[in-house]
């Protein structure tokens, strides 16, 4: 077991992991320009979750304008945010946060680089459309020259076993062997009671997310943060791929359970889902659970996910 990690209560240069107990405007005013690799977060959504005051929608905006703007100026030339939002929702009429907030960021100067959908599979089942079943994380960089390395996150080849079938090339692999890019539509199971990472924070996102940013868009040593900390997701991501970090949490009993995450990845006892783990198949469910009460044992009995 590794050593435990001494986690300040205010931003410290010389940090390996900073949990503020309060507003998030507040760490990241203390933090020095130009001093963050990669900005990551999930802010709330302005749809009346227990940690969120329900706002109008300008208000909200102008709120989330003085937060990005902060992250921005303490944003290396080199460096990233990240913005991981949904749906605002307002009596079944839905508005793309991401839509919102795109101004915010191009007023700034900052480009988005990819708007990459994170489709999940269970969720809020709606009656009057269609279920949502992704969101969105909005990259964006700083400058032209920014950090961005493919391997550490590429994913295994549909078809390593392709060849060239012309020109000078002609019947070599015409694969990467370290694995090919993994796209901007990800596909991770997202954090429900029966979740290996599941806390009691009602909006988590997985690890698993967060490592592919973190690996990616910073280098070792580098600083992570986050100022919507929540379950302490992305400092733990970057603390378990030896990243530096800091975040602010307003809620205490969230605020514990980050302080407790951050510590077990430090220490190694934290529980995650492996990276490139595939996605349950629900055909190892179990008879019970597929067999549909509406058909007969004869028709239950055929395959139904055969193609």
């Amino acid at each position: 077991m590794l050593n435990e990690l001494k986690i300040s209560s205010k931003y410290s240069p010389d940090a390996q992991a900073v949990a503020y107990h309060g507003d998030c405007l507040q760490l990241l005013r203390s933090i020095p320009e130009n001093s963050v690799s990669l900005v990551v977060t999930s802010p709330p959504y302005n749809i009346g979750k227990e940690y969120e005051k329900r706002q109008a929608v300008q208000a909200y905006i102008d709120w989330q304008e003085s937060v990005i703007q902060e992250c921005h100026r303490t944003l290396a030339n080199d460096g990233s945010i990240c913005w991981q939002v949904g749906n605002y929702v307002n009596n079944g009429s839905i508005l793309p946060i991401d839509i919102l907030l795109h101004p915010i960021f191009d007023r700034l100067g900052m480009k988005m680089r990819n708007r990459i959908i994170w489709h999940f599979e269970h969720g809020l089942h709606c009656s009057q459309r269609l279920s949502g079943r992704y969101e969105v994380i909005m990259w964006y960089t700083k400058t032209e020259d920014y950090f961005f390395n493919l391997d550490p996150i590429r994913v295994p080849q549909k078809y390593p076993g392709k060849k060239y079938f012309k020109g000078p090339k002609a019947g070599q692999h015409s694969c990467n062997p370290l694995g090919k890019n993994p796209g901007d539509v990800w596909v991770f199971p997202n954090v429900k009671s029966n979740h290996v990472e599941k806390t009691g924070h009602p909006c988590q996102f997985p690890i698993e997310l967060v490592e592919r940013l973190v690996l990616s868009l910073t280098e070792p040593g580098e600083l992570v943060v986050d100022p919507f900390m929540g379950a302490g997701t992305s400092q733990a991501a970057a603390i378990l791929n030896g990243r530096r970090t800091a975040g602010a949490e307003m809620v205490s009993e969230y605020y514990q359970t980050a302080c407790e995450r951050i510590q077990q990845a430090a220490t190694g006892t934290l529980r995650v889902r492996p990276r490139n783990t595939p996605v349950f198949d629900p055909k190892y469910a179990g008879k019970s659970l597929l067999s549909a009460p509406w058909l007969t044992p004869s028709e239950n009995s055929r395959d139904l996910f055969a193609s």
